[in-house]
């Protein structure tokens, strides 16, 4: 197939273009703007530099390739910024996607995967959610994801012989690649992992714990980690199933187990050897005591089992790459 894949400079865009390079099945295209991606993250395929809000651009990328399918990535995800520039999220991640599904239309290209979260959901009384949940986001960034499944869902419906879709809902994403070769590299980055692996390495000063009063075992809050690399193989199970004449599905991404903040404050300081600083402050506003996946869909539906499903494998591969980031 040719394969276009948005944001594919970013996090996971770029791990899920080493596994589809490495499968030298396809041809790529990875489109970024390179607001917060790197062109050194990608490994292969073709780059070309484009915002997505650049339609004329964008037209003229479609109509020189007959891709197959799209991969979308590319959106902001910073939630504490989606709260103060709420239009910046909504013009990027709704409006954007809307128009890159119209021109999908325009140029006959059936497959769609999309990036979506679990921020769809809010913050769930029961703590474990299916795709079947209740969806009320409960911030700008959920909503503008929220909209944009409205949009893929609604044009699949209206146009099945012409689009078909698979939303892939993440949870909390962590690791790096088992190889070394690429990380998350976010500008300031406010993920667990990630953030107590710079404390590890001195690159802070001290990890905060965000809330120690919830109602969890230790106090603070727990979460579905999935490791990278199991989820950018993810996106590519999602473009054989639509490859091979799927229908539009939607799943969760996560491996239906959590662990609280100070576990994985623990399994970092075990890995990297480091008894960093940790402090406790308040909790953050929209914060769930529990978000788990419930995840039987997927595995019912393509047979999935992960292969990184381990927090110490996930905080090492993190601490690596870490280790030795090079931008």
């Amino acid at each position: 197939m040719r394969i276009l894949v948005t944001g594919g400079a970013g996090y996971i865009g770029s791990h899920f273009v080493k596994i589809l390079g490495e499968s030298g099945a396809h041809e790529i295209t990875v489109l970024d703007n390179l607001s917060t991606g790197h062109r050194a993250a990608v490994l292969y395929g073709n780059f070309v530099q484009i915002d997505l809000g650049d339609t004329a651009s964008l037209r003229d990328l479609l109509s020189r390739i007959a891709f197959d399918a799209v991969v979308h990535f590319a959106a902001h995800i910073v939630v504490p910024e989606s709260v103060s520039e709420p239009l910046k999220y909504y013009r990027n991640n709704t409006l954007n996607t809307t128009t890159l599904v119209d021109l999908c239309l325009e140029h006959g290209i059936r497959s769609f995967v999309f990036s979506s979260t679990a921020a769809v959901y809010g913050e769930p009384a029961e703590g474990v959610v299916s795709e079947s949940s209740l969806l009320v986001p409960i911030n700008p960034y959920g909503w503008s994801k929220l909209m944009s499944e409205r949009v893929l869902l609604d044009t699949a419906h209206a146009a099945p012989d012409r689009f078909q879709t698979v939303i892939l809902r993440y949870f909390n994403v962590a690791g790096a690649d088992p190889d070394g070769r690429i990380g998350q590299s976010f500008p300031a980055a406010t993920h667990l992992i990630k953030v107590a692996a710079e404390a590890a390495l001195g690159k802070r000063d001290k990890v905060t714990i965000f809330g120690a009063d919830f109602p969890t075992p230790d106090g603070t809050g727990i979460r579905d980690y999935i490791h990278v690399s199991d989820l950018a193989a993810l996106h590519l199970r999602a473009l054989e199933h639509l490859a091979s004449g799927g229908s539009t599905a939607i799943f969760n991404c996560g491996y239906g187990h959590g662990y609280s903040v100070r576990e994985v404050l623990d399994t970092m300081k075990k890995v990297s050897g480091v008894d960093f600083p940790v402090t406790e402050g308040a909790r953050r506003p929209g914060d769930p005591a529990r978000l788990i996946a419930e995840n039987r869909k997927i595995k019912a539906a393509w047979g999935w089992k992960p292969c990184y499903d381990s927090l110490e494998f996930i905080c090492r591969t993190a601490l690596e790459w870490e280790r030795r980031r090079t931008y």
